[in-house]
């Protein structure tokens, strides 16, 4: 059977959440809801990740390629880093994952550094030259 979850996204969103607000249970998509409420999760813990990405990138780029630097990238480190604050402050249960999401972080921050200076690979270390501490916190 073809839903609206199928069809039309939002209107079974806003379905659901009128279903929910009268109370009515049996009316609800209980298999799409749980697996809606599973991706909520993932999502945060995918944008942490992809954060920590950009942050290392452009921390990257200012410590291997000094000549380069400009506001626009101390710009995106200070916002990266208060971001990512945030989203720990309001997701404090994912702070048991954030050295492994720092280390994934890492691995494709390096890529995109290498892609964005034009540097050689080898100029940047397969392992994080500045530790979480300072990548969250750190001046420049």
């Amino acid at each position: 059977m073809v839903n609206d979850y199928d069809l039309d996204f939002y209107v079974w969103t806003q379905r659901q959440s009128a279903l929910l607000r009268s109370r009515e249970w049996e009316k609800l998509d209980w298999d799409n809801l749980a697996k809606e409420i599973e991706s909520m999760g993932k999502q945060e813990r995918r944008e942490l990740k992809n954060r920590l990405c950009v942050l290392v990138g452009s921390l990257l780029k200012w410590k291997y390629q000094p000549e380069q630097c400009c506001a626009s990238w101390e710009a995106t480190i200070a916002v990266q880093q208060d971001d990512i604050q945030d989203l720990l402050s309001e997701n404090s249960s994912l702070k048991p994952f954030l050295e492994e999401a720092f280390l994934s972080g890492y691995k494709k921050g390096r890529l995109l550094a290498i892609a964005e200076t034009n540097l050689l690979p080898s100029t940047f270390p397969n392992e994080p030259p500045f530790d979480l501490d300072y990548t969250l916190t750190g001046d420049l």
